[in-house]
């Protein structure tokens, strides 16, 4: 059984897992657990530093905390299943987060409710577009698309550039933020667009595009 975490830990931290030697901060947790919920799922293994070092942890209070994290700081409650490994003596909590159909997830900080993504090994805060996004795939009707102006420069802009931000096309449409806002989240919401993360903040790009 040591090496099915073992296995894990070899493979890093990913965008599907993270490592935490330890949890002091429900809050904290809950933005880990609101990235896993609003992308591709994953899990938490508690006591394990980053660098892959197993330290292990002193009880099960770490499941305690997760609990706080997923009822109380995240919005709506996130559901996870836990499970305690023993290797070489040392307790390692995995914690497993099923991708949600109930998009977005809130975590609390600083009184504030945020959704986050996982980006590559990072919880990164979602950008407005993610949040229109979401939106949409909730509405029963569907998504409504008419290739107006906007829509038809952006595609321009895509094959063009391969990718663009927000900022960079509401002025190459010389539309406002929230008729752009909304193209980008509609476009996602078709699976024309797609949404990844730069240096510089989100970015767009065309379905299948190479970049």
């Amino acid at each position: 059984m040591s090496r099915y975490i073992r296995n894990l830990i070899a493979e890093g931290e990913h965008v599907q897992q993270d490592f935490k030697y330890a949890i002091n901060d429900s809050r904290k947790i809950a933005r880990s657990l609101s990235a896993f919920a609003n992308t591709q799922g994953g899990r938490l293994l508690i006591g394990v530093k980053d660098n892959g070092v197993i330290a292990g942890v002193s009880s099960d209070e770490e499941v305690y905390m997760v609990e706080a994290a997923a009822n109380f700081y995240c919005r709506p409650a996130i559901e996870f299943s836990s499970k305690l490994w023993t290797i070489d003596g040392k307790v390692v909590v995995e914690i497993k987060i099923q991708e949600s159909k109930n998009k977005p997830h809130l975590a609390e900080k600083d009184g504030k409710w945020m959704a986050y993504v996982r980006v590559l090994d990072e919880n990164i805060l979602a950008d407005v577009v993610w949040m229109n996004y979401w939106k949409l795939q909730h509405r029963n009707e569907g998504v409504f698309m008419e290739y107006s102006l906007a829509e038809r420069k952006l595609i321009q802009l895509l094959e063009l550039r391969k990718e663009v931000s927000l900022e960079h096309f509401i002025v190459e449409a010389a539309i406002t933020r929230k008729e752009a806002i909304g193209v980008l989240a509609r476009m996602a919401a078709l699976d024309v667009v797609e949404i990844n993360y730069a240096e510089e903040g989100f970015v767009y790009s065309l379905k299948g595009q190479e970049l």
